[in-house]
């Protein structure tokens, strides 16, 4: 770090101190910045630093070795350490001022150095003493050795300069600096280069340092779109921002297709496929799930399943090959045939309920009844999807048994599941429910596709029997239940005993059970309980519920443990959407082609 012995500014390049020297000292009037005396060159202002303000001699860092002219012998201190010679550019800007310093004595011994500084004669007086034509001179005496010499010499010099020839000698040089100075030619400190004006010589210099700087090794920042190469990275970030801007890249980079906007719209363009990309990958990925949870996802259907459930039975030992080839040939014989096997068919269900209801539940006002119903629960190869079918199981049992419906009805058997599904295809080539055909892709046979209301009505009216879907949309009690559920049921079964005065407690109706669907599963309701609170309880059979456990209704010691697994209180019923398929009737040949016609939009009544 280099000190100014002048102002104590630092700098860090010696190249920094000489244009800092030039610039702030010797182009520009030179004045004391520790008091007001000014007009005097650099070496007659370091030997007055030196001399009038020693307490500044640390920030000066030994100035006196700066007033030496060139070509003068180096004086020793006391101590006899060598002081080195000024600057050459120092001494080479400032040789104009040293034609007024004399004579330089040095006495070794003491460490004193004398400098006899003799003014030049001005050429050209003011007006008045412009006949003088006289020289004042003045002997100063510089001490570089021990403080109290130097002090001394202090001393002497502000005696010498309040007697009458230093009085005589300011006069004489306040006359000369106010002089018009002659023209001064400015050489260059880093060259042979002689400039007529310091602002040539600022310029030159800054020429210098920076070429200084490029051969250092400095940075060099260029433009990725052009050629330019910028100072620093903000100029380089102004300057490509401008290309950005304008769009001028392709005008500066030679051979660069396009512009920056078209390169800007092609990465938008990139953004938004890749985005279009994943989104219909995981669209794809939810309607897999989806068709893998309604069974559209081609791994088979009932027979599959079966077949599938049998093959790790064997494997684990819990069934014995024998047992699985009879298994498998009893199953072949029922897909054949179309009828269902009835291993999982529980008979007398309701008859079961209706012995029960005549001694026991004396808390209920009124019971009402469906139709004798046989209860068909899901099986190895339907056990997660098959609810539906079983449930239209259930209901063409009770209708079999209803003379309205038996004698109309054709087949006397319970299809199987297969069969079912291939019921609901000739349905839909009928023309019934379009829109729920290619929801299915027109199949489902050899899936493990779950139906609901819409494929219920449309099996029912391919049947000939006029059929309706009332639509509970959304709860119509507190907590998310649907009273207007229940009051519906009621209506339903109080329609057959509308002619009675007086409705008994317990009403065996000859009406089918009710197709009970909401998200996920569905039921059969085949009953109705009536509070003496007014409360009303449904009666409903579950698909999922196993043989076992639905045999515990035929028998006196279980049916009042097991009847608690039928009820359905208000609270049990909390899903958002409710869907009710009721049969009322046989449809005529000219009513079922209305039914076609009205089911390609598939319309149910709306509750509430």
């Amino acid at each position: 770090m280099l000190t100014c012995d002048i102002c104590g500014e630092e700098v860090l390049l010696e190249e920094d101190m000489k244009t800092h020297l030039l610039l702030s000292h010797l182009e520009n009037e030179l004045h004391c910045p520790l008091c007001s005396l000014s007009g005097v060159s650099y070496e007659e202002l370091c030997f007055h630093i030196s001399n009038a303000h020693p307490e500044r001699q640390q920030t000066a860092q030994g100035a006196a070795h700066l007033i030496s002219p060139p070509g003068s012998s180096t004086a020793t201190n006391t101590g006899g350490t060598e002081r080195e010679k000024p600057q050459t550019s120092q001494s080479c800007l400032a040789r104009d001022s040293w034609d007024e310093v004399g004579d330089v004595s040095h006495t070794g011994a003491t460490g004193v150095t004398t400098v006899l500084i003799q003014p030049k004669q001005n050429k050209t007086l003011e007006s008045g003493d412009s006949s003088s034509g006289k020289t004042a001179s003045t002997k100063l005496r510089l001490t570089t050795g021990s403080p109290e010499t130097r002090q001394a010499s202090v001393r002497h010099f502000n005696e010498d300069s309040n007697g009458p020839k230093s009085q005589q000698h300011n006069k004489a040089k306040q006359k000369r600096l106010s002089l018009t100075r002659r023209e001064e030619l400015f050489t260059c400190p880093m060259c042979e280069l002689v400039c007529s004006s310091s602002v040539i010589l600022h310029e030159h210099v800054e020429l210098h340092l920076q070429e200084q700087s490029s051969a250092e090794g400095e940075e060099r920042l260029e433009c990725p779109m052009c050629s330019v190469v910028c100072r620093d990275s903000v100029s380089l970030q102004e300057h490509v921002e401008l290309h950005l801007d304008h769009g001028a890249a392709g005008n500066c980079a030679a051979g660069s297709p396009g512009s920056d906007l078209a390169l800007a719209r092609q990465l938008q363009q990139e953004e938004e496929e890749q985005r279009r990309r994943q989104e219909e990958a995981q669209e794809e990925k939810e309607f897999k799930k989806l068709q893998r949870q309604f069974g559209l996802d081609g791994r088979g259907g009932y027979r599959r399943q079966l077949e599938s459930t049998m093959e790790r039975a064997v494997a684990k030992g819990l069934m014995a090959p024998s047992e699985f080839h009879c298994k498998r040939a009893e199953m072949m014989e029922s897909l054949a045939s179309g009828v269902d096997d009835g291993r999982t068919r529980t008979q007398g269900v309701v008859r079961a309920l209706h012995e029960y209801y005549q001694t026991e539940s004396r808390d209920c006002v009124h019971v009402w009844l469906s139709a004798d119903t046989d209860h068909y629960c899901s099986s190895a190869g339907d056990k997660g999807w098959g609810c539906g079918y079983r449930n239209f199981q259930m209901l063409i049992s009770s209708l079999q048994c209803i003379d309205v419906y038996s004698s109309f009805l054709q087949d006397k058997d319970v299809p199987s599941i297969p069969r079912v599904q291939s019921m609901i295809e000739e349905a839909w080539k009928e023309g019934l429910d379009p829109q729920g055909a290619s929801h299915f892709n027109q199949r489902l046979q050899g899936t493990r596709a779950w139906i609901g209301a819409t494929e219920m009505y449309s099996l029912l009216t391919s049947l000939g029997i006029s059929a309706r879907i009332i639509d509970f949309h959304q709860p119509t009690g507190p907590g998310s239940t649907h009273p207007r559920l229940f009051e519906w049921v009621k209506q339903y079964y109080c329609q057959s005993s509308k002619s009675s005065r007086l409705t008994p407690r317990l009403i065996q109706t000859a009406l089918p059970p009710l197709y009970l669907q909401h998200q996920g599963h569905s039921h059969s309701i085949v009953g109705l309980e009536q509070k003496k609170n007014g409360s009303l309880c449904l009666l409903v059979l579950d698909p999922g519920s196993s043989v076992s456990d639905t045999r515990k209704l035929l028998s006196r010691d279980t049916i009042s443990t097991a009847v608690r697994h039928v009820r359905k209180f208000p609270g049990s019923l909390k899903h958002k959407q409710y869907q009710v398929v009721a049969a009322h009737g046989i449809l005529s040949a000219e009513e079922k082609q209305i039914s076609i016609l009205n089911s390609r939009t598939l319309c149910a009544e709306r509750i509430p």
